[in-house]
């Protein structure tokens, strides 16, 4: 990416992230997961569609991403349902054609899975809110390709940085860029005293070992 400045865009979106609650910080009283993972960090990234500024400014982003590394885009492709709203956005800006993916084809009417027109061939770049294990994700690239698109890469607003999830993306050789990281929020957390060097310690150690962290 060398006509971004990646860092910017980085911890510009940590601030917003941590500013909107859309991630929140709790390493003294941990969530449950649906998974049944304990973990000090809880994420909603559709939070971020309720404030104007914040969603225009990630939006911007993703499409500084598609323009440097894409040019060549033809579709977006959001994945149901958190990066429905933010996929569309991105389409828009870029006045490209918008589909989104659900996890599953639908039982009943034309039992779609993927919403929307495309045509075989056609080269895509997947919008995802979020990176945990990588599997929901890799599921909407899988049925993309079942349906004979091209796909470019995957854009996503934030990633835990799992070691799974770098393994899972580099078995499927699906090409990964995410606008900010756990680090990176870590890194901007600790700037804003959201959280103490101690809290540090223990939300570091549980990225290393998320499923058996308690």
């Amino acid at each position: 990416m060398d006509k971004l400045d990646e860092n910017n865009f980085r911890e510009q979106t940590a601030e917003i992230l941590l500013k909107l609650e859309a991630i929140k910080l709790s390493p003294n009283n941990p969530y449950t997961w649906a998974s049944g993972w304990k973990s000090p960090i809880y994420c909603d990234n559709r939070i971020i569609l309720s404030d104007s500024n914040s969603r225009n400014l990630i939006a911007d982003n993703f499409v500084k991403i598609i323009k440097d590394k894409y040019e060549d885009a033809e579709v977006i492709a959001g994945v149901a349902t958190g990066a429905i709203g933010i996929g569309m956005l991105v389409a828009e800006k870029l006045d490209l054609p918008f589909i989104y993916v659900r996890p599953e084809a639908k039982k009943h009417g034309r039992k779609n899975q993927i919403e929307g027109k495309v045509s075989q061939n056609q080269k895509v770049i997947v919008i995802e809110d979020l990176i945990s294990t990588g599997m929901s994700s890799l599921n909407a690239v899988k049925a993309l390709k079942n349906s004979k698109l091209d796909i470019l890469g995957m854009i996503a607003i934030f990633t835990y940085g799992f070691e799974i999830s770098k393994r899972n993306f580099a078995n499927e050789k699906i090409d990964l860029d995410t606008l900010c990281d756990y680090s990176i929020l870590l890194k901007k957390a600790l700037q804003t005293e959201y959280i103490s060097e101690k809290n540090l310690e223990t939300l570091s150690a549980w990225n290393k070992d998320p499923e058996n962290w308690s």
